[in-house]
């Protein structure tokens, strides 16, 4: 009896190992069990990006399409990458968990990238000339082709829904909240873990898309699907070693819960204040930070259909729609570093030394290598300066930080306008204005400060928004969290493409080249950027009116 005691209090609650059996701390979780997950994200990152990145390339060079429609094309693409995560989430956190949806997902994942490696095949046994496209755009076997290119970006696209907003939720279960020791080591592992998002994607950029321009497409497509099939095989050894969250079956769905207020609140919509005052009285008495907000919802206690408890979850989910919506904007100018970012530089001289030229899309990896590098400048220089003057932990809010990061993100698409108001003009100096396939006699280099303020942005904008959203949902949803998270940069990626349409549309016709014309020399791009950056103005005003009203649904010290 003695030697079972030291295992009991060595048990981890509400986790068990693969077989289901009580989980010892010993020899479970932990950084060991974590680094198998962090591992894996840096590979689906490489492969997420590895294509996504220079994808608007392919869609112009290789499969003919305009400037605007490739936009489109990707930012669609993207935006509904971004999106399934909520579908993916809500399968996870009613029905699967986090490490069977993992799994089948990142089957999907890698069904998806196969198959867009076979498409792309058929293209490298003719020639990759413009005018021999344009003849084989009719043919049934270039139109099977690209139905296949489409329907396996898709598959990724669904691969990703499920695997994104699981993956690192299931790393910080590896870590019990309630031992100080592990609760340490916690924070710092989504340090870690947007470390290796970045290194991922970094990598991708550096090596992917120079093999996609230099040597075959079917290479840079097929690289990130042998990556990710490896990674896949890591993930499955650490299987014994992982926690499983375990959830006690007597409790509700937390979709149900939540869902049930609402509908209660709309069945008692004609009930009376009088009718709810005790229940209110009820729910003063308990340790609540922000039950005056959203009182319409407090007709859900009327007849005790659901509990204070049940409403307060409730309203802490509305609180974050505000923040949402007002981040929207800022991930429309997230969008157009994969996107316009790359088709100027593409008009740029791109050498760096004789003989060699930097792919377009390879400018990207500044944004992962200030990310990078940034993180540990935040870490160790600003939080400690900021905690000098706010006396808190953290150096500042959440909601700060994602306001700095807001503030960043304006001031990049501003730069970014200037750029183009200089690269216009120096295409105008030399004559190349009607010719876009000339490259314009100025450096690419001119465009490393928009990448290099998007990265250094990332770090407070988006991080900032991961932590927020994973933090300020109740603990059953923080699947959901993150895929809220993700689902602004999908909105925002769809917002973009209907922005781009309805411009494309305003400003073409009459002989007139539109703001985002094939010949980016006669486009307007710079009036495209400054329209982003006054929504940006609008939008950062709104959020600071939200986040000055915002109560934090715990009291957390960060």
């Amino acid at each position: 009896m003695a030697t079972e005691t030291p295992l009991l209090l060595d048990t981890i609650e509400k986790a068990a190992d693969y077989k289901g059996r009580p989980v010892l701390r010993s020899n479970s979780g932990g950084w060991r069990s974590a680094s198998f997950i962090i591992g894996v994200e840096v590979a689906e990152r490489f492969a997420y990006n590895g294509i996504g990145r220079n994808l608007i390339m392919y869609l112009t060079e290789q499969l003919g399409q305009s400037t605007a429609t490739a936009a489109v094309n990707v930012n669609t693409w993207s935006g509904t990458a971004l999106l399934l995560p909520l579908l993916g989430a809500f399968i996870a956190d009613s029905y699967l968990g986090r490490y069977r949806t993992i799994i089948i997902a990142s089957c999907i994942y890698i069904l998806g990238l196969g198959l867009l490696t076979l498409s792309v095949l058929p293209s490298l046994i003719t020639s990759n000339h413009m005018d021999t496209l344009k003849v084989r755009l009719c043919s049934s076997e270039l139109h099977l082709q690209v139905i296949l290119f489409f329907i396996s970006l898709y598959l990724v696209a669904v691969g990703q829904g499920g695997y994104k907003p699981c993956v690192q939720a299931f790393g910080a279960d590896q870590f019990d909240g309630e031992d100080p020791v592990e609760r340490k080591a916690k924070s710092s592992f989504f340090n870690w873990w947007y470390f290796g998002l970045c290194a991922g994607t970094f990598v991708a950029m550096l090596i992917i898309s120079y093999v996609q321009d230099n040597l075959s497409w079917g290479l840079g497509f097929g690289i990130p699907c042998m990556v990710m099939i490896i990674a896949f095989g890591v993930f499955l050894l650490g299987t014994r070693t992982y926690r499983y969250s375990i959830s006690i079956k007597e409790e509700k769905n937390p979709f149900v819960r939540i869902g049930q207020v609402f509908l209660a609140a709309i069945k008692n919509w004609q009930t009376t204040p009088s009718e709810i005052a005790f229940e209110e009285e009820a729910c003063r008495t308990l340790r609540r930070y922000d039950s005056e907000k959203f009182k319409f919802l407090n007709k859900a206690l009327h007849g005790k259909v659901c509990t204070v408890n049940q409403v307060e979850e409730a309203k802490a989910v509305l609180r974050l729609v505000p923040i949402w919506a007002t981040s929207l904007i800022f991930a429309i100018v997230t969008a157009q570093t994969a996107t316009f970012f790359t088709k100027q530089g593409a008009t740029l001289d791109r050498t760096i030394f004789l003989g060699f030229e930097i792919p377009a899309a390879s400018l990207q990896s500044f944004i992962g290598l200030s990310t990078v590098l940034f993180i540990p400048i935040y870490d160790c220089i600003f939080v400690p300066i900021a905690r000098v003057f706010t006396r808190k932990p953290s150096g500042i809010t959440m909601l700060q930080r994602i306001g700095i990061g807001m503030l960043l993100y304006a001031i990049c698409i501003v730069v970014a306008a200037l750029v183009e108001i200089k690269r216009l003009k120096t295409a105008k100096e030399f004559g190349l204005i009607d010719m876009p396939h000339v490259t314009i006699p100025m450096s690419v280099w001119w465009l490393l400060p928009q990448y290099v303020l998007s990265g250094i942005a990332e770090v407070f904008l988006m991080i900032g928004l991961q932590e927020f959203f994973y933090d300020q949902v109740p603990i059953e949803l923080r699947s959901m969290g993150l895929a809220l998270y993700l689902s602004i940069f999908g909105v925002g990626n769809f917002l973009s493409s209907f922005l781009v349409f309805v411009i494309e549309e305003a400003t073409s016709g009459f002989g007139r080249d539109s703001w985002c014309a094939d010949n980016l020399n006669r486009a307007h791009l710079d009036y495209f950027y400054w329209l982003l950056a006054g929504l940006c103005a609008v939008a950062f005003t709104a959020y600071l009116h939200f986040a000055k009203s915002y109560i934090y649904n715990r009291q957390s010290t960060i």
